[in-house]
C-alpha cells in the first residue's frame, strides 16, 4: 500500500505547511491584519473593507479557520470572527524556529 506524502513528513512539518497555504493569498493576509486591528469583526464589514465578493471573502474565511487561525461564532444571523490567537502564537513561534535553523549565505 502506498504512503501518502504527508506521512513521510512529521506533524509540525505538515502543519507549517498548512498554515504556508493558508497564508499564501494576500486577501488572507488582509484578513488577519483587519482582525488584528479589530479584535472581532462581522462578516458583513470584512466583506465592506475588502476589494472582492462577499462569496469569495467567505472562502478565504473559511481558509482561514480551517487551519485555526481564526475563529467563527454565529450571532443571530451573522457570524463574527476573531483571530485565535493560540494557533497564531503557535504558528508565529514554529515558522521564526524555522527560519532561525536556515542559514543565510550571501
Amino acid at each position: 500500500m502506498a504512503i501518502s506524502k504527508s506521512e513521510e513528513f512529521t506533524k509540525i512539518e505538515n502543519k507549517i505547511s498548512d498554515w504556508a497555504k493558508a497564508l499564501s493569498h494576500p486577501a488572507r493576509i488582509k484578513i488577519l491584519k483587519i482582525l488584528a486591528q479589530k479584535n472581532v469583526c462581522m462578516c458583513g464589514d470584512i466583506v465592506d473593507l475588502m476589494p472582492l465578493a462577499q462569496a469569495t471573502v467567505s472562502q478565504h474565511l473559511k481558509e482561514l479557520k480551517r487551519v485555526g487561525f481564526i475563529k467563527g461564532e454565529i450571532e443571530g444571523p451573522k457570524i463574527c470572527y476573531c483571530l485565535d490567537y493560540s494557533t497564531v502564537t503557535e504558528a508565529q513561534k514554529k515558522l521564526n524556529e524555522l527560519f532561525d535553523g536556515i542559514i543565510i549565505i550571501k
